[in-house]
């Protein structure tokens, strides 16, 4: 059998890669091209729950599952009950987002999704041969979204998790704020880590709450369950139903991904950088992301000229280097954040969008001493490379 041959193939068929084949359709720049997806799951539902601030309207808006205008923050001693116009925290479950991009690929006949698992591939220079557990591929351009760990932790650059565990739950009585998500609780016991409930209620008797640690070691199930089980108790819920689970992991890392990029391959989602490092949200950075590479494509032909450093990345590194080395001090560094600077400020802080002078005033309201250590460590190291 001939070996059959694309203009575009994706190495798995996610967030990121759905989302890229979105824009490249949206574009009418890669209009008559033949596309392959390859992708070891035919059973994508909602497996995913996505989540992120935005101000105003935005392109999701009609695939959103709940949107709210308030957010709680709280430790041990403060809750803040927080406005957040004009921005709004806005939630989609995966099993719509999936459903938008394939009906829009169905009218392209260029492109086909196949269910394979991809083992490896190889730039040739003027090609890219893949292979899959069935067949082997040629292609002009690689998307891959198949993350490898083993890359970020040989990595100089600090290596966290953000990984959870969530429970869909129905409760009997009333027992959830509808208007207001709770952000970051890090009331419960840190027991040495970085460990806090995120809860996204759906009426006054739903929500998703989450168990979520940023820390480099995954826990027992069990772990995570009752620590759920502890909070639903400690905010008088007693009787629940558990309507649906999830759980993840999120690598936190600012290992840079992009030099591992070859003229003709490119990483893309996590396994090419585009988690925001210092938070663990994907979705949104995501939607920039893809909006640059497809902007770059339009313009470049070589994918090793996308990609690189900005104080941004610092920012997050030195984040990361402190959580990676103290990571108990997650807490008081999110707290001492929430307690001075409003959230929006913070969340344009998080986008990338501030200026200098803004980014001094978020900084500045965080502990001082671990970033000042942080930051003399970072800079000991470069000079001794």
């Amino acid at each position: 059998m001939a070996q059959q041959h694309f203009d575009f193939i994706f190495a798995g068929g996610g967030l990121a890669t759905l989302m890229t084949l979105q824009r490249m359709l949206q574009s009418g720049s890669f209009t008559g091209k033949s596309i392959l997806v390859i992708e070891p799951d035919s059973n994508k539902g909602n497996d995913r729950t996505w989540c992120f601030w935005e101000s105003g309207s935005g392109e999701w808006d009609g695939l959103l599952s709940r949107q709210w205008d308030y957010a709680l923050f709280a430790d041990a001693g403060f809750s803040n009950r927080m406005q957040l116009a004009p921005y709004r925290y806005k939630m989609l479950r995966s099993s719509g987002f999936y459903s938008s991009i394939y009906k829009l690929a169905k009218q392209n006949a260029g492109i086909t999704f196949t269910h394979d698992t991809v083992t490896a591939f190889t730039d040739n220079g003027s090609s890219v041969t893949v292979t899959t557990a069935l067949n082997t591929y040629t292609c002009n351009k690689l998307f891959n979204s198949i993350y490898k760990p083993e890359m970020a932790q040989k990595s100089k650059y600090p290596l966290l998790q953000q990984h959870f565990i969530g429970w869909f739950v129905k409760t009997d009585l009333p027992a959830f704020d509808k208007d207001c998500v709770t952000f970051m609780d890090f009331s419960v016991p840190q027991r040495g880590n970085t460990r806090f409930m995120y809860v996204l209620p759906l009426s006054e008797t739903e929500a998703l709450v989450e168990y979520t640690l940023f820390s480099k070691d995954l826990l027992p199930v069990a772990e995570y369950e009752d620590a759920i089980k502890d909070y639903l108790a400690n905010i008088g819920v007693s009787c629940y139903t558990i309507t649906e689970t999830e759980k993840g992991n999120i690598p936190m890392t600012c290992h840079p991904f992009w030099k591992e990029n070859t003229k003709n391959i490119i990483n893309i989602g996590s396994a090419g950088g585009w988690t925001k490092a210092s938070t663990g949200y994907t979705f949104k950075n995501t939607t920039k992301k893809s909006r640059e590479l497809i902007s770059f494509m339009q313009k470049h032909n070589d994918f090793r000229k996308l990609g690189g450093k900005n104080r941004f990345w610092f920012y997050d590194l030195l984040l990361l280097d402190i959580l990676h080395k103290t990571n108990e001090k997650g807490s008081s560094i999110f707290s001492a954040m929430f307690r001075k600077v409003q959230p929006q400020l913070i969340f344009k802080f998080l986008d990338e969008e501030t200026t200098p002078a803004q980014e001094l005033k978020v900084i500045w309201a965080c502990p001082k001493m671990p970033f000042i250590k942080a930051l003399k460590n970072r800079l000991m190291f470069v000079k001794n490379f």
